[in-house]
């Protein structure tokens, strides 16, 4: 009788640290309802997670740019442009420099600041490369988007430059 006495307190405490346990998480998470992540919060993580995929996706299948290009590639297309970009720029400052016609050093003059504005990414990226800093993945992707305009504004200024 003892030992079946002894195994009932034993359960009874037992089941009393357990109901004390389960009493002082229920008081805990009252606490702390602002730790638990509600479904905007999940949402917001999955759209900020799935542009970061997005924007590595490229990167990760080997294809560079508006063309899907290889990575050599590409970065010989990117250092074309760049090369291309660089030369109008000494052509337009040597333009200024000598006698032309007010209306075509203007038009050529509006084309080259569009140039610029296109192979902004480019010349970051170049600068950035030939500074040994770190480009980043964003400005990778923006020098990807962008290359495709600035070819065709340095093209332009080019055709514009030959016209005169």
């Amino acid at each position: 009788f003892l030992v079946l006495l002894r195994l009932y307190q034993v359960l009874e405490l037992t089941v009393g640290k357990i109901a004390i346990d389960l009493h002082n998480t229920r008081q805990m998470m009252k606490g702390t309802k602002n730790l638990l992540i509600n479904r905007r919060c999940i949402g917001i993580v999955a759209c900020v997670i799935a542009g970061l995929l997005q924007a590595c996706m490229p990167f990760a299948l080997g294809k560079y740019g508006p063309d899907d290009q290889s990575r050599e590639e590409f970065e010989q297309r990117v250092e074309a442009a760049f090369r291309l970009q660089n030369r109008m720029t000494s052509e337009v400052m040597v333009m200024e420099e000598g006698d032309v016609a007010a209306k075509d050093q203007e038009a050529i003059l509006q084309a080259e600041q569009l140039m610029e504005q296109n192979c902004s990414y480019l010349n970051e990226f170049a600068s950035r490369d030939i500074g040994g800093l770190n480009k980043g993945l964003f400005l990778q992707r923006h020098v990807g988007k962008s290359v495709l305009d600035c070819e065709t504004a340095a093209h332009k200024v080019e055709m514009l430059l030959k016209a005169r």
